[in-house]
């Protein structure tokens, strides 16, 4: 188990935008940071990160919560597995006491196969320097290919022997099973109870997710026999799915961010070697296929693709599958053949680096020319041909899924091909128009087999069909936020009124249950700071209310244990930003006084005078910056702790709640609109709430008081009749606070 403290120490050091950056590319807007969203296939940014609230929110397929929340639900992992995870990150210690075998036993599938594999990992780099057939094979291999230390080190190349069952032998004995060795896929059961390597003899590469963890690998055979393949990769499994992981990426996602730009090459060799010569933003499809899961992958950090492919027929092909697949993703597309005798790899160790930009720079291509000339290649005097040509390149036009690039190669072709901008655009509409009744018919299709499999009794899933070409059109750049999310919707009875307020009042607490809110005046004179939780706690017992959703009373319960605690963490921080002020105001009076003012030029009045205004102006600043800080830590304190507690429903409720909040402003309202928020005008809103979760409680009351009547027998009707005449003028008397006409209900 983890302490308390240091969760809280792991909590506090986790910054959302520092976690979020090692998976998505962010940009700053406003007060926020932005990108495409990990947890769709996200085309425009809407995935939302504010650092001052600690919390991440996509707004349009509503994933989101704190750093902990983020990392449990990107990378699959339990509460305390985040946790681990942030703590080794920002390399805070915890103390770990040693597994029970019941404990190993209850391990989940997905951290026991990565446990395996960052072992297997580190058993085939000892293979690779410190055995003599590791040094004599494998690392000859790669000093042969001209890979350093550094580069074998980062990318954590390694060997396995030749032996039959060397790696099989010592997983076991270091306490694997071999149903877990099976299932990874690094050995193959034989016909003797036992196993064997599955990559004997030969090199290896191990494959990386985005957070850097080992998940498969790639052997390289290094003998001729053509009946031994060339590559063995590891198989799927639960962590590790060919159509989503792309080969280098976690080596090469900062480059690619930074320079918003990425190389997309087929080999590992081809993106060691580029990434050994200074181009580190490099990728490989690993010899597959490009898929969605790859382009998703990559439009994270960047919408501007090139694809590096063999300069032979076979690369030059492979360049032209690929490009269609990633213009319908929405991204900018250029190719660069290589001479025909090289790949990349070969490229790039036989030149220098400024000879590579150079050649990048002069022989980079649109995919329009290079699509046009390939295909165009063999077609010139053929009628037939030709128009084959020409409508494969206005096919791969029509599945841009943005219309304004769509037009402007539209008039690009037009130049290319001589051929008017009317019809190609009529060409344009009729494959989109084809493309949309594809989908419509999959669609149909997926539903007569899910109805089929519901009359059959199965449950099992099937593979969305991909969204309309139509819908990527009309996707907007940020979304309106309902006022109920379809997390937090999910926790309100329909056409309940009572649970609607109950969740506005949880609003409130999540958000801002620390806040101060207005001073509590006692008989004996005394004033009391109250918080808005003290607040609305105190008006809940005065009038003896409670909440009816089970989540919601948990949610208080649990939000009123930190009352105590936020005291004391208050005291200790207003002791440091009391050290913090003397500091600033020391800082800025040395800058200020040294900076405006002359003593020769002043009589020692006008000096000492000028001297105390700079003083007192000095002081306001300070006074207001540590007023502002405080303010800061008040409001956060309740939402960071509950959204990263160790309950699934609790802190996914406080998740859905803190992510409603973040604005979706554009660049322009940012900059220019004064933004209120609910924080600044707490004091009528507060009270508002509470007289409208009354309010639904009175009304909740006189229809149930109402339906009583119509059941009750007569001699009970006339006492049933005047406590609704209670009910209504309690309710008139609310309506006057609240300034609402009453209707009562009929």
């Amino acid at each position: 188990m983890i302490d308390h403290n240091t969760v809280q120490q792991i909590i506090d050091a986790a910054d959302i935008v520092d976690v979020v950056s090692d998976f998505v590319a962010l940009k700053r807007r406003g007060a926020n940071w932005i990108g495409l969203c990990p947890f769709h296939n996200d085309r425009r940014p809407s995935f939302y990160v504010s650092r001052a609230k600690g919390i991440c929110k996509c707004f349009a397929c509503g994933e989101g919560g704190s750093a902990v929340n983020f990392i449990m639900k990107h990378e699959q992992l339990s509460y305390p597995e985040a946790l681990r995870y942030l703590a080794r990150k920002y390399h805070i210690e915890i103390q770990e006491k040693e597994l029970t075998d019941e404990e190993k036993q209850a391990q989940t599938e997905r951290e026991a196969m990565l446990m395996l594999n960052e072992w297997a990992c580190s058993y085939f780099e000892k293979q690779l320097h410190e055995t003599q057939d590791g040094q004599d094979i494998g690392l000859s291999y790669f000093r042969e290919r001209g890979f350093n230390d550094t580069t074998i080190k980062e990318f954590r190349l390694g060997y396995s022997s030749e032996e039959y069952d060397d790696f099989y032998k010592a997983a076991i004995a270091q306490g694997f099973n071999a149903k877990l060795l099976f299932d990874v896929g690094l050995c193959i059961p034989n016909d003797r109870g036992g196993g064997y390597d599955r990559f004997r003899g030969r090199v290896m590469f191990p494959i990386m997710n985005i957070a850097g963890k080992v998940i498969a690998f790639g052997g390289r055979t290094l003998k001729k026999d053509k009946n031994i393949a060339k590559y063995v990769n590891s198989p799927e499994s639960a962590i590790y799915s060919k159509r989503s992981v792309i080969y280098g990426l976690y080596q090469a996602k900062r480059e690619i961010s930074k320079q918003d730009k990425c190389f997309i090459v087929e080999g590992y060799a081809d993106v060691i070697s580029m990434h050994q010569a200074g181009f580190k933003n490099v990728i490989a499809s690993s010899g597959t296929a490009l898929t969605e899961g790859h382009i998703h992958a990559i439009h994270r950090f960047t919408g501007n693709v090139t694809e590096m492919f063999d300069g032979d027929e076979a690369g030059i092909k492979a360049a032209i599958r690929g490009v269609d697949m990633l213009l319908k993703e929405g991204l900018s597309i250029k190719v660069l053949p290589l001479p025909p005798e090289d790949d990349p790899d070969t490229f790039v160790r036989a030149n220098s680096h400024t000879q590579v930009e150079e050649y990048i720079q002069q022989h980079e291509t649109d995919f329009i020319h290079f699509k046009s000339s390939v295909v165009l290649k063999d077609a010139q005097n053929d009628p037939i041909k030709r128009t084959a040509a020409i409508t494969d390149v206005i096919k791969s036009i029509s599945v841009i899924p943005d219309e304004i690039a769509r037009m402007v190669y539209a008039k690009e072709c037009s130049n290319l091909f001589d051929i008017d901008e009317q019809t190609i655009l009529r060409e344009i509409k009729k494959f989109r128009q084809k493309n949309l009744e594809q989908w419509r018919k999959e669609k149909e299709q997926q539903q007569a087999r899910e109805q089929r499999m519901a009359n059959n009794g199965d449950d099992a899933g099937t593979i969305p069909p991909p969204p309309p070409p139509e819908l990527l059109e009309v996707e907007p750049e940020t979304a309106t936020r309902p006022s109920v999310t379809p997390a937090t919707e999910q926790h309100i009875a329909t056409g309940s009124q009572v649970s609607v307020q109950e969740l506005e009042v949880i609003k409130l607490i999540v958000n801002y249950g620390m806040c101060y809110l207005c001073d509590t005046v006692y008989d004996d004179g005394h004033r009391q700071p109250t918080t808005v939780l003290e607040y609305i706690n105190n008006e809940m017992q005065l009038d003896n209310m409670a909440f009816a959703n089970p989540l919601y009373r948990r949610t208080f319960d649990l939000a009123k244990q930190y009352i105590e605690p936020y005291y004391r963490d208050l005291a200790a921080f207003q002791t440091a930003q009391d050290e913090d002020t003397k500091r600033y105001i020391a800082e800025e009076m040395a800058q200020e006084l040294g900076d405006d003012i002359d003593p020769d030029a002043m009589d020692s009045a006008a000096l000492i005078n000028a001297m105390e205004q700079k003083r007192q102006a000095i002081n306001a600043r300070a006074a207001l910056r540590a007023q502002q800080a405080q303010q800061q830590f008040s409001c956060d304190y309740l939402q960071r702790a509950l959204c990263s507690l160790d309950d699934d429903a609790l802190r996914q409720l406080a998740c859905d709640i803190a992510t409603e909040s973040l604005p979706q402003l554009s660049k322009i309202h940012t900059k220019y609109t004064v933004i209120v928020e609910d924080k600044d005008r707490l004091p009528s809103l507060v009270p508002k709430r509470l007289y409208n979760w009354k309010n639904a409680l009175l009304v909740q009351k006189i229809n149930e008081t109402k339906a009583q009547i119509a059941t009750a027998p007569a001699e009970q009707q006339p006492q049933l009749m005047e406590y609704l005449q209670e009910l209504y003028k309690v309710r008139h008397q609310l309506a006057s606070v609240i300034g609402d006409r009453v209707v009562n209900p009929k």
